[in-house]
């Protein structure tokens, strides 16, 4: 069964099929993360824009283990000028098939520019088919309708920004659960700085009165089997 873990701020790791999946692997210099970059090995790692915090220690980790990056055709080539070799550059509508299962790039309304000012293309989403089931890492986005469409995909999870400021906060966020109708949701994006300070628990309480939908709080560093 697929395994996720939280290590703070947009960092989920997804253990599938005999993969390490990691997404946006900020670590260095996150207050909240519950690994050091050196700690891990991923297989493939995605990245959903092109903010620090989001990029995070890609260009190390792929450099040192060789995982597939997957991200949109702009931070590919920026990776590439950066020693990345490994690469599959996608965007937004389009999905490819691996081992491991199907990962497709969804929209995102955020921005996505590059740490050094370069043109970052469109931010991302992504939507997960492993093991049959669909999981959706929203990554960094404000509320927008065609959500209803992703969750016509039938999703086991969708994992969400509550933090606001910079995405979706509670009231949208429990918008979104309502237009995505997932089995269970995992609320990330939040308290890792003072600007997106939220209690995810009575967020929890909100959304489980409001919706069909069971909310499971993370810890940095817990996991959830899917």
């Amino acid at each position: 069964m697929p395994k996720i873990t939280w290590f703070g701020h947009s960092v989920i790791q997804l253990e599938t099929g005999g993969a390490t999946l990691l997404v946006d692997p900020f670590l260095t210099g996150n207050p909240l993360a519950a690994a050091e970059a050196a700690d891990l090995a991923p297989d493939v790692i995605l990245v959903s824009h092109g903010h620090g915090d989001h990029l995070g220690d890609t260009v190390a980790l792929a450099r040192r283990t060789g995982a597939l990056v997957i991200c949109n055709f702009e931070i590919a080539g920026w990776l590439e000028k950066k020693g990345v070799a490994n690469l599959r550059p996608m965007h937004i509508g389009g999905g490819s098939d691996h081992a491991w299962g199907r990962v497709k790039l969804t929209n995102a309304l955020h921005g996505s520019g590059l740490p050094d000012g370069s043109y970052g293309g469109n931010p991302c989403g992504f939507l997960f088919t492993v093991e049959g089931k669909k999981i959706y890492h929203a990554c960094d986005t404000g509320l927008f309708s065609d959500m209803a469409l992703i969750g016509e995909e039938g999703l086991e999870l969708a994992i969400l920004p509550i933090g606001d400021n910079f995405t979706m906060g509670p009231n949208d966020a429990l918008r979104a659960v309502k237009l995505l109708k997932p089995r269970r949701v995992v609320p990330i994006h939040y308290n890792t700085f003072d600007l997106i300070k939220q209690d995810p628990d009575s967020w929890r309480t909100r959304v489980e009165k409001e919706t069909p939908a069971k909310v499971v709080v993370l810890e940095p560093g817990e996991s959830l089997t899917v």
